[in-house]
């Protein structure tokens, strides 16, 4: 090989190298824009409960039929569907202008109605999103380079709440106002990403999948093929790991700066700072840890790991009186824990364990009954915590225990394999 065909060879791998990673931030920005969207809700929560005087059912309303929960869940299930059936590009392209018309309804909200409508239509379009993002990450990464790439989403979904928390607290003093600015930022950026996203090609292995299926003249794969024995345990398995740390983390994400209000008796700009550092963690927890290793180690150790750390850091919410030096801690040890945990592993796996016309689907199928029952938990959490946090502290404990057997019985030994290898493995 001479000098010149080597030089344009790596030129052209660096090309490709900086390709992928392009379209895994673009595809992983609905994960900022989703927990993004949960963070900025819970934030916003006191000032609305101070503003519009909401009750504790109307407070467990909003949270329920969010982008955290009941609507994402339904947006999930029919955008996965059309995902497979139509393309990730025809999904991850325009659900972002729904998105932005959603989201308008929250930065002009002057009642209570308002704000459960607008929430409505955001976690619709967030839910669409994420079947098709995480499917297009997992299609379009190299092999060995899976978990890696899986792991910059997961960084976006950190991120986004960070941003949207420092922006909460730059902006403390203008109250309701600085919400509304909050909210106004991820709808131009989801518009922005709606123009981002245009540029970006259709996943090659849906393409193949689909010119295959035809090739062979076979009925289209329907939602009936989902339901083998195979997939209804790789199923079973998923969302019974991920709906229970989701209860935990869909409370956490939506509810601790409430909690630390009321329970705590922080101030809002302390609780919102404490959230924010708690992000900031994971994010590191994710690059440090889970993106450098989970492509070569043992990930079933490297799961159960996390999931010893969140038992004991939510353990001390329920043994502790919630001062703010438990608060710092338990935050430090979540975030460290969870973010080599059950949310990054799940997206890995759940686009691992499924065929390509399948794939989003399934996500889609398993993420609808995460987020809807997480939607219907939602309605108990505001009373249970007028009631007494440490029952709601030992509660989310036991699930983040539940959560962590799960995820260490049924983990699969995926690491280093490509989609093919592992899809020939279905058959």
């Amino acid at each position: 090989m001479s000098v010149t065909t080597a030089i344009d060879t790596y030129s052209a791998d660096r090309g490709e190298q900086a390709n992928d990673w392009k379209n895994s931030i673009l595809a992983g920005l609905a994960n900022y824009i989703d927990a993004g969207s949960i963070v900025a809700g819970s934030a916003a929560l006191a000032l609305w409960v101070e503003t519009y005087r909401l009750s504790n059912d109307l407070v467990g309303m909003i949270g329920a039929f969010g982008p955290n929960a009941i609507s994402a869940g339904v947006g999930a299930f029919i955008g996965g569907r059309l995902c497979d059936l139509f393309g990730r590009k025809k999904i991850y392209q325009y659900d972002m202008l729904f998105y932005a018309f959603g989201m308008l309804w929250l930065i002009f909200a002057v009642n209570a109605w308002m704000i459960v409508l607008g929430f409505f239509l955001v976690g619709l379009a967030v839910g669409a999103d994420i079947p098709a993002s995480w499917s297009l990450i997992a299609e379009m990464a190299p092999k060995g380079a899976r978990g890696k790439h899986s792991g910059v989403a997961q960084v976006l979904w950190y991120l986004g709440p960070v941003v949207v928390l420092l922006m909460f607290l730059a902006l403390t003093p203008l109250g309701l106002l600085g919400a509304r600015i909050v909210f106004a930022h991820l709808a131009i950026l989801a518009v922005a990403l709606t123009f981002l996203r245009s540029k970006m090609q259709e996943s090659q292995r849906w393409l193949d999948a689909q010119a295959s299926e035809s090739a062979r003249a076979q009925p289209r794969v329907g939602l009936r093929d989902l339901f083998t024995r195979q997939h209804i345990r790789s199923m079973a398995f998923l969302a019974g790991m991920y709906v229970f740390w989701n209860l935990w983390a869909g409370t956490n994400g939506f509810f601790f700066p409430y909690i630390l209000r009321t329970v705590g008796d922080q101030s809002q700009a302390m609780s919102v700072a404490i959230q924010a550092g708690s992000f900031l963690i994971g994010m590191l927890s994710i690059w440090l840890i889970f993106m450098r290793w989970s492509d070569r180690v043992n990930q079933r150790m490297m799961f159960l790991v996390s999931a010893i750390i969140q038992v004991i850091g939510m353990s001390l919410l329920a043994l502790f009186p919630l001062t703010l030096t438990v608060a710092i801690i338990h935050v430090v040890l979540m975030a460290v824990g969870q973010g080599f945990g059950a949310q990054c592993f799940f997206q890995l796996w759940s686009s691992e364990m499924f065929p390509t016309l399948l794939r989003s689907t399934a996500q889609g199928v398993m993420f609808a009954i995460v987020r809807i029952l997480l939607g219907i938990w939602s309605f108990f959490v505001p009373v249970l915590t007028s009631t007494g946090f440490t029952t709601l502290a030992w509660i989310l404990t036991a699930f983040l225990l539940i959560s962590g057997i799960i995820g260490f019985w049924g983990a699969p030994r995926n690491e280093g394999k490509s989609l093919e290898e592992l899809e020939a493995g279905l058959a």
